[in-house]
C-alpha cells in the first residue's frame, strides 16, 4: 500500500512539473490571460494577463496517477478512485466553461450564478446517489470529535450531501484569490486523507491513491503558482479541487470532517456572506465601512482581501504572509482532525 501511495504522489508531481514547462508557454501564446476585477485590490491589476486554466496541471497529474497506479484495483473491480476523479472532472468541466466564457468576453464574468448552481447541484446529486448505490457511503452521519454516528433518513442525507458538496466547491473557489492560496491550503487537506488511509488500512486504498495523486499534482502546480504566480488554476482548477475534496470526504464516509479540515474555506465563505448580507441589508444605515451607499463589516471580502487591505491591527499583510498564515491554520486543524478520527477503523 505504501508503495502505491508514494508512486501516485511522485507520478502526479512529475507530470505537473514537466507538463507545466510546455503548457504555460502555450497558454501565453494563446493569450489565455486572467482578467482582474476592477473592484478588487488595485495592486492586483499587475496580475492582469497571467495565464489561467493552470489547474489542468494537477488535474492531468491526478488522472494519470489514478489510471496507472490504480489500474490493478480497477481490474479487481474497485473503481472508487475513478468515481472520485470523474466527479471532480465534471466540476472541472463546469469551471472550464466558466473560464472559457471569461476569456471569450475578455472580462472576469463567466457563466451566470444560476447556471453554475444548477450544473453543480446536478453533479452532486448524481455522485452521492452513485456512492450510495455502490455502498461506499452510508446515511449514518459520523461526528468525528464525539465518536457518535447519527442515522439519517435517506432523503435527508441526500439533501445534506448535495448542500455540503456544492458549498465546499464554491468555498474552495472563493479561497482561490491570492497566488498559491487555494493550492497551498489544500495540501494539508490531501495529506490528511493520505494519512487516514495508512491507519484505516487496505479498504481505503483506492481513496488513498486519489488523495496522494492530488497531493503530488498540487505540489507540482505550486511550483508555478506560488507568489509571484506564473499561472493561475482558474475555475477549471478550483472547481475540480473543491469537487475532489468534497468527494473524498464522502468517499471516506465522514463529510462532517470538512468543518475542521476545511476551516479556511469556511472562514473565507462566512466573511463573504457577512459582507454581502450586511451590505444589502444596511443600505448605508449601519456598519463599519461606507462604500457604494452601503456598509461593510470587512475592508474587502473574502477574508484574505481584508488582511491585504490592513484589516488586522492596521497591518497590510503581504500575499506570502497570508499564505503562510492560512496554510499554517489549515495544517493545524488537519492534524487535530487526524488525531480524532484515526482510531475509527484502526487496523
Amino acid at each position: 500500500m505504501t508503495l502505491k501511495l508514494c508512486a501516485a504522489f511522485v507520478l502526479s508531481l512529475i507530470f505537473a512539473v514537466a507538463f507545466g514547462k510546455v503548457y504555460i508557454p502555450w497558454l501565453r501564446k494563446m493569450k489565455a490571460g486572467q482578467s482582474i476585477k476592477e473592484i478588487g485590490p488595485n495592486w492586483h491589476m499587475s496580475k492582469q494577463g497571467t495565464p489561467t486554466m493552470g489547474g489542468v496541471l494537477f488535474i492531468g497529474g491526478t488522472a494519470l496517477a489514478c489510471l496507472t497506479v490504480g489500474f490493478v484495483s480497477m481490474i479487481r473491480g474497485n473503481w472508487v478512485h475513478i468515481g472520485i476523479l470523474v466527479f471532480a472532472m465534471v466540476f472541472g468541466a463546469i469551471g472550464f466553461l466558466d473560464d472559457w466564457e471569461k476569456l471569450r468576453h475578455h472580462e472576469n464574468t463567466g457563466l451566470t450564478a444560476g447556471k453554475k448552481f444548477l450544473l453543480q447541484l446536478a453533479a452532486a446529486l448524481v455522485f452521492i446517489l452513485l456512492m450510495r448505490y455502490i455502498g461506499v457511503t452510508t446515511p449514518n452521519l459520523y461526528i468525528p470529535f464525539t465518536g457518535v454516528t447519527v442515522p439519517l433518513p435517506e432523503w435527508l442525507y441526500i439533501s445534506f450531501a448535495a448542500f455540503v458538496i456544492v458549498g465546499t466547491v464554491n468555498a474552495v473557489n472563493l479561497t482561490d484569490g491570492l497566488d498559491g492560496l487555494a493550492s497551498g491550503v489544500s495540501l494539508p487537506v490531501c495529506l490528511f486523507f493520505v494519512a487516514v488511509t495508512f491507519v484505516w488500512g487496505e479498504n481505503y486504498l483506492e481513496q488513498g491513491i486519489f488523495a496522494s495523486a492530488l497531493l503530488g499534482g498540487l505540489v507540482g502546480f505550486l511550483t508555478y503558482n506560488f507568489y509571484p504566480a506564473k499561472v493561475f488554476m482558474g475555475d477549471t482548477g478550483s472547481l475540480f479541487l473543491g469537487g475532489a475534496i468534497a468527494a473524498m470526504a464522502f468517499a471516506y464516509d465522514m463529510p462532517m470532517i470538512l468543518l475542521t479540515i476545511g476551516i479556511i474555506y469556511i472562514i473565507e465563505t462566512i466573511t463573504d456572506l457577512i459582507q454581502v448580507g450586511v451590505f444589502k441589508l444596511s443600505h448605508g444605515k449601519w456598519g463599519f465601512y461606507d462604500a457604494y451607499n452601503g456598509r461593510r463589516v470587512f475592508r474587502m471580502a473574502p477574508f484574505h482581501h481584508h488582511l491585504e487591505k490592513g484589516g488586522w491591527f492596521g497591518h497590510k499583510w503581504k500575499e506570502t504572509e497570508i499564505w503562510a498564515l492560512f496554510v499554517g491554520i489549515s495544517t493545524l486543524f488537519c492534524v487535530i482532525s487526524f488525531i480524532w478520527v484515526k482510531s475509527r477503523y484502526h487496523i
